[in-house]
């Protein structure tokens, strides 16, 4: 299960109405923009792009010698915006999204990707001149079960 812990973090971004209105697209990427290169630059502001950024296993059990019972998920949340307040807002709505969706659906049926606990980290905020953009990325490191 945890080869697509990205795709809880999906299903929570799309759960809240207010923030895909936001959106250019209205809706979420999962791993990239699908535009050739040479368009790429041109994909509506803004947008969030979730990704799978690997995972390890942690350690072995008593019933395992090779592979332990945590995953150690890397996911990560690319925001792009026109403007700094505008990545500040979707970047806040990001943050709270992911948290509550969490919280109320942890542990219910169907729900059983979201993460037994992650840790959240943010990038620094940057400038793309060549777009021209705003963006940061929220990096979670999720304990979850293979």
């Amino acid at each position: 299960m945890s080869l697509i812990t990205d795709a809880i973090f999906v299903q929570a971004l799309r759960s809240n109405s207010t923030l895909m209105q936001q959106l250019a697209d209205g809706d979420v990427y999962n791993t990239t923009i699908a535009l050739p290169d040479e368009e790429l630059d041109n994909a509506e502001l803004p947008y969030i792009i979730v990704s799978f950024d690997g995972f390890t296993n942690e350690g072995s059990t008593k019933d395992n010698a090779f592979e332990g019972d945590t995953d150690r998920v890397t996911v990560s949340i690319e925001v792009a915006a026109d403007t700094r307040p505008q990545l500040g807002q979707i970047m806040q709505d990001v943050r709270s999204t992911i948290v509550n969706f969490f919280e109320e659906n942890f542990g219910e049926e169907g729900y059983e990707l979201i993460p037994d606990d992650y840790q959240v980290r943010g990038s620094a905020v940057n400038y793309d001149s060549l777009k021209p953009c705003y963006y940061q990325v929220l990096t979670y490191d999720c304990d979850t079960n293979p």
